[in-house]
């Protein structure tokens, strides 16, 4: 009895791993052409608006002019890895999962502020934008003596 259970638990990790890779890419499969251009990427954040809302990480753009701002702040460091699906879902259903702040200051009505670019946006875009914000996010690195750097 034991061996079969030692099976079926060796069988369950060898079919989950694949999906633990690390990469761009989420665990559900979602794979994204490998061609995203981050110049053009910046290009389409300012041609469809991103910037009147959010900052962007060490990035020089024309700065939000919505009122009240918008507290989001795109790029930097962060704890983990931002996957190209967390992005997109952002950017298409930006409802999903609303920012950790104060509601009033990203939601209206208990709905983002922001609109879904489902009908605003090309494909070509997306990818573009993806790599552009692949390339303002940063993983810090953690410490033996349990501090990020």
């Amino acid at each position: 009895m034991r061996h079969c259970l030692g099976l079926a638990v060796l069988a369950a990790l060898a079919a989950a791993g694949p999906g633990c890779s690390p990469g761009r890419y989420s665990a559900s499969g979602l794979h994204l052409p490998m061609d995203g251009n981050v110049e053009r990427g910046k290009a389409a954040f300012v041609e469809l608006g991103c910037n009147s809302c959010h900052k962007v990480d060490g990035v020089d753009l024309p700065g939000p002019t919505v009122v009240p701002p918008v507290p989001v702040r795109l790029g930097g460091q962060t704890s983990r890895r931002v996957s190209d699906g967390y992005l997109i879902t952002a950017m298409f259903s930006p409802n999903y999962h609303l920012a950790p702040h104060e509601k009033g200051e990203i939601a209206t009505g208990g709905q983002s502020r922001m609109p879904a670019f489902t009908e605003k946006m090309t494909v070509r875009q997306m990818v573009d934008i993806v790599a552009f914000m692949q390339s303002r996010y940063t993983v810090r690195r953690f410490t033996p003596n349990y501090t990020f750097e």
